[in-house]
């Protein structure tokens, strides 16, 4: 799990930025329906943002993300994974997400991710289309960067598992790099257990072999997860990473 529940973005909220938010229910090719939220900037650049979340799908976490970051001009929504298995009615604590995530399917990830993308589209003055994930969200959101039919501008990657086997069939990040079709900026810590120097070396070095734009900052010291307002610790990385999330997608801070 990469968030607790009493977690919250470490990022300061701005209610005058944002226009409004609300829960939707959307549809993807295959049928499936599924949660999502949306917040919209009052102030837009431009700039939009798919978010998919850790193991846990759609949570208070990635629904105050959403508005911190069209609180910044960048409209955002985030999408809850398992309409196809638990229905789009909101959890509580006690869910048992595990088996859930090993239902999913890269296919059916990839058919949600779309329709996300098509919602905010239709909702949003979108001129670059941006993708980050957070854990399993994290390595999902390299991934988009095969999706050329995205038209993504960039994909921000917070310490999703580059490398080797996962709990559904998503192919590892490093070994489909040649197909990526946009930047990637990967954030990881540099004292998570999960996800050694080691993977990440491979992830940048497969990276650069294929040729594409990209930035790999691991903060040293930082733990898996520690994008995290009670991570106090970590503060200052967790500025660092909100800044350089935003200077990618040419936001001001």
């Amino acid at each position: 799990m990469c968030f607790d529940h009493d977690s919250h973005p470490p990022i300061v909220p701005d209610p005058s930025g944002m226009r409004d938010a609300t829960d939707v229910a959307l549809e993807a090719a295959d049928g499936n329906r599924f949660a999502a939220y949306v917040a919209r900037a009052a102030r837009p650049t431009g700039a939009a943002i798919v978010i998919l979340p850790d193991v846990r799908g759609l949570h208070t976490y990635y629904r105050e993300l959403t508005e911190r970051f069209a609180e910044h001009g960048v409209d955002a929504i985030a999408i809850d994974y398992f309409g196809r298995t638990a229905g789009i009615s909101d959890r509580g604590p006690g869910f048992d997400y595990a088996p859930h995530v090993a239902a999913t399917t890269y296919a059916g990830l990839s058919a949600d991710v779309r329709a996300a993308a098509a919602h905010l589209r239709g909702v949003a003055g979108v001129e670059r289309l941006y993708t980050t994930g957070f854990c399993m969200g994290g390595r999902l959101c390299f991934l988009t960067a095969t999706m050329a039919d995205l038209g993504l501008a960039g994909a921000i990657g917070f310490y999703g598992w580059p490398t080797g086997a996962a709990r559904n069939d998503t192919p590892a990040p490093a070994d489909v790099a040649a197909t990526f079709t946009c930047p990637i900026l990967g954030i990881f810590g540099g004292a998570d257990e999960g996800i050694p120097a080691s993977a990440v070396a491979e992830f940048e070095a497969a990276l650069e072999r294929a040729g594409v734009e990209h930035r790999i900052t691991t903060y040293e010291g930082a733990p898996h997860s520690f994008f995290d307002r009670k991570a106090a610790d970590f503060a200052a990385a967790s500025e660092r990473a909100w800044a350089e999330t935003l200077g990618f997608m040419g936001v001001a801070k």
